[in-house]
């Protein structure tokens, strides 16, 4: 017995409710990690709403197109996306919605994005406490728009329960590139979700690894196109977008080519010399 333990972290990972002598829950680390091995998702808060984009991998070429979603409404004007275990996400999305239907029978009116946020964070956080469950193997992005103000916000909430409110982030395995790509974006412009399809759709082609399956393209948005409800991307836009993006990465990747030509040739003309 005392074998295996030390195999498996010394036994401090055996629990959930077992801390490590430096202070850490393996489970919940655990959980983290099989958020980053899952698709890449996005999400960007515009000047007239939120959009969110996420990298779907095609498991099987038989799959019909829009399966598997990865991006839930939660009300009308609130949709998240995910990326991890989908079962596990999918309880989240319950809850949320469960939350939300609460909140409005009570109080006639939607509940505001933090509340909901920090609600779903305590309920997420909970399952990191006991011996008898296991903390949930996914990340979420929630993302909202006040019907009233039309002012957008976005949280992440990751497997401990921890909320964060961003104007822009990315979850998944291909999260520190889509964020530096995002910082990037939202450094020198503020744009309206149409405007910031074809960038989403740029990173999340950017930082597809090869090696990985083929992917669908997912995206979603609260603006006012959709009437500032959330609804998908409407396909003909999605395909524009995609084939755009494409185009620009394409291009990117000749400049940089041609610039690599071209601080060789000094060089050898030196050495001609």
């Amino acid at each position: 017995l005392l074998l295996r333990m030390a195999g498996t972290g010394a036994g401090y990972d055996l629990s959930v409710t077992t801390f490590s002598p430096d202070g850490r829950v393996f489970q919940v680390e655990y959980a983290q990690k099989a958020v980053e091995n899952s698709g890449t998702s996005v999400a960007i808060c515009c000047k007239d709403g939120v959009i969110f984009a996420t990298e779907k991998f095609l498991l099987s070429k038989m799959l019909v197109p829009g399966t598997n979603k990865r991006i839930f409404p939660v009300h009308k004007h609130a949709g998240m996306s995910m990326a991890g275990l989908v079962a596990d996400s999918r309880q989240i999305v319950a809850r949320a919605r469960s939350e939300a239907g609460n909140y409005k029978n009570a109080y006639n009116e939607e509940i505001p994005p933090e509340i909901l946020a920090e609600r779903l964070g305590m309920f997420i956080h909970a399952y990191t406490l006991y011996w008898s469950i296991r903390p949930f193997g996914c990340s979420v992005l929630l993302g909202c728009v006040d019907k009233d103000t039309k002012v957008p916000s976005l949280f992440c909430i990751d497997p401990a329960g921890l909320v964060y409110k961003y104007s822009g982030t990315a979850i998944g395995k291909g999260k520190q590139a889509a964020k530096t790509e995002i910082e990037k974006l939202m450094a020198h412009q503020t744009m309206t979700c149409q405007e910031a399809l074809v960038h989403v759709a740029k990173i999340l082609h950017k930082v597809h690894d090869e090696k990985d399956k083929d992917f669908e393209l997912e995206a979603s948005w609260i603006c006012p196109l959709s009437d500032y409800m959330h609804k998908p991307v409407p396909s003909e836009l999605l395909q524009e977008a995609e084939t755009e993006a494409k185009r620009m990465i394409d291009a990117e990747e000749q400049d940089d080519e041609s610039h690599g030509i071209e601080g060789m040739e000094p060089q050898g003309g030196a050495a001609a010399a």
